[in-house]
């Protein structure tokens, strides 16, 4: 009871959302599309405007919702977000083109582990990686997005805690087993990793913040 009233109370307390992050909300819910819950958006929001990255790696596109969240926060920042699902990707460039990001925001149409190891080629590198896409390949994702890490650079993994369902000892649902188990091991070996120290937050669905030493 006092989880759920606290989490009413922090949405009556964030700042008012503008009509074109309504929209899009809306399509999402329409579309039945994860999109980052208020909190956990807001919070992300207020990471890219403290820490203002150049250059931030979003694995995940889905309709283009938290590149153009992290764009509304920090506008000097050049995004490239990564989506395999040929309709999202659509969606993803439409919306971004209705809010005339495209200079800032560029959408590759790919799998990201072979997106992830073209841009390596490329030698390219960000400030910023914010992982958001298939659960159990976060730990390659990550792997991956190191490389391509500045100095100073941090990474962010969403759904980190997955419904609470992390939490339990002897989670059963036969459809979330093998997920769950997948990620209650990424969490483990963030937790453990030579080269970054790593925080879990209990925002949103669960918010890894992992730093490099």
């Amino acid at each position: 009871m006092m989880e759920e009233q606290a989490t009413n109370y922090l949405i009556n307390h964030l700042p008012e959302s503008k009509e074109w992050v309504k929209e899009l909300e809306k399509q999402a819910t329409l579309d039945k599309i994860p999109i980052m819950d208020p909190i956990g958006i807001n919070f992300l929001m207020q990471l890219i405007r403290l820490n203002k990255p150049k250059r931030i790696l979003e694995i995940g596109a889905a309709i283009g919702y938290s590149a153009l969240r992290m764009n509304e926060a920090y506008p000097d920042a050049e995004i490239v977000t990564i989506e395999r699902d040929d309709v999202r990707y659509e969606q993803a460039v439409e919306n971004i083109s209705k809010q005339n990001k495209q200079d800032s925001i560029r959408v590759i149409h790919g799998d990201a582990l072979d997106e992830l190891t073209t841009l390596q080629a490329n030698h390219e590198t960000f400030n910023c990686v914010f992982i958001d896409a298939a659960k159990g390949q976060y730990k390659r994702f990550f792997e991956l997005s190191v490389p391509l890490l500045a100095n100073n650079g941090f990474i962010i993994s969403d759904n980190v805690l997955f419904r609470g369902y992390v939490m339990e000892e002897n989670f059963e649902h036969p459809r979330y087993k093998k997920m769950v188990e997948k990620i209650k091991a990424y969490n483990e070996w963030l937790a453990n990793h030579p080269s970054f120290i790593t925080t879990i937050l209990p925002i949103g669905d669960g918010v890894a913040i992992s730093y490099r030493k």
